[in-house]
């Protein structure tokens, strides 16, 4: 079960929000609500919008496919910040002139997944038959001059 929030036009660049969804991506929905209350960055309120709006969208999905989704365990699978349209506005300068200022707005989009069951992981120890049978590393050969270069040494030498 997939479900995902956009939100357009936030009025903050995409470059210092993306400082803040990195933290988030990949991980369970409320370790990523922690990480979203307390971060000092603004980008985090917006961010922590998103993600509330897509863990809500799960739940809908869920009533209506009538299954029942349990919040703590979707995952953000998906996060990612593009950059919106850019606002140009103009402030007076020196002699007459103006200089312009770019207002930078960016598109944020979550999706979130349910993770799957955890599994206990294999800790097969590996064997000595199975040490054998693997590849050697492969070093890298001597670095050879080519033709070229070595005829132009030799015509340059008497």
């Amino acid at each position: 079960m997939e479900a995902r929030a956009i939100q357009r036009s936030v009025r903050q660049s995409a470059r210092k929000m993306r400082l803040v969804i990195d933290q988030i991506r990949g991980r369970v929905v409320p370790e990523a609500y922690a990480i979203l209350r307390f971060s000092k960055k603004l980008a985090a309120k917006q961010i922590h919008k998103v993600l509330k709006s897509a863990v809500a969208n799960a739940e809908q999905h869920g009533r209506r496919a009538n299954e029942a989704i349990d919040v703590d365990r979707l995952r953000v699978s998906y996060a990612v910040v593009n950059e919106g349209t850019t606002i140009k506005r103009f402030t007076p300068a020196a002699m007459g002139r103006a200089t312009p200022i770019l207002k930078r707005t960016s598109h944020v989009e979550i999706h979130v997944a349910t993770a799957p069951a955890a599994t206990k992981p294999k800790a097969a120890a590996p064997t000595v038959a199975a040490a054998a049978k693997a590849p050697k590393p492969r070093t890298k050969p001597a670095k050879r001059t080519p033709p070229a270069a070595k005829a132009r040494t030799k015509k340059g030498s008497k």
